[in-house]
């Protein structure tokens, strides 16, 4: 059994990291510190269709095993949970600098957390859209320029639109310039849009 330390560790980084570690290993431990770490590890299993089992052993420390199914957990029946049925073509648009609503200094970080997630995918969006406070993400000062300059490596075309650009005065540093029309045809044509 293959064992993960991710006390103390920020979403989405526990789920990250077990999902690689199911990539080499059947079984996988990982210690987490809260209970939304171990909800966000479920839904994980969910979709992989691997047997979960999770044991809480203290207020602020649980244990989660993950199987694909090839070994036994314990003595007791795992819950084995189907995985979810989902199409892989998708494109991404991002229209502030900021994810959800209450906190900008939270929202700055969830914006963060979810564009590193995206580039953690076994399936990698065909597109990523920004526009109004969006194009903020795109520059050279970005948080995350590092990981959308390793989406675009990875094939993943990123586009930015430049009445946007022009209005905040800024510059990209990753992808290409577009327009509203442009924007428009390809949301049209998405068979999926995400939006954070």
């Amino acid at each position: 059994m293959f064992k993960i330390d991710a006390l103390g560790q920020a979403c989405p980084l526990p789920v990250i990291e077990t999902k690689k570690a199911l990539r080499e290993h059947e079984v996988v431990e990982t210690l987490v510190d809260n209970e939304i770490a171990t909800q966000n590890l479920k839904k994980m299993v969910e979709q992989l269709g691997y047997i979960y089992q999770m044991d809480q052993d203290a207020p602020n420390h649980y244990t989660v095993v993950i199987s694909k199914g090839n070994a036994d957990l314990t003595e007791e029946a795992p819950e084995v949970v189907e995985p979810v049925a989902t199409t892989d073509d998708y494109i991404v648009v991002v229209d502030t600098n900021v994810m959800g609503r209450g906190s900008d200094e939270l929202g700055k970080n969830l914006l963060k957390g979810f564009i590193y997630s995206l580039t953690e995918q076994d399936v990698l969006p065909e597109k990523v859209i920004f526009y109004n406070g969006g194009v903020q993400l795109v520059v050279a000062e970005s948080d995350s320029l590092e990981d959308l300059a390793g989406l675009a490596e990875q094939g993943v075309e990123i586009y930015a639109c430049g009445a946007c650009l022009n209005f905040y005065d800024l510059t990209p540093a990753v992808g290409e310039i577009t327009n509203m029309y442009r924007i428009v045809e390809m949301l049209r044509q998405a068979p999926r849009i995400v939006k954070p």
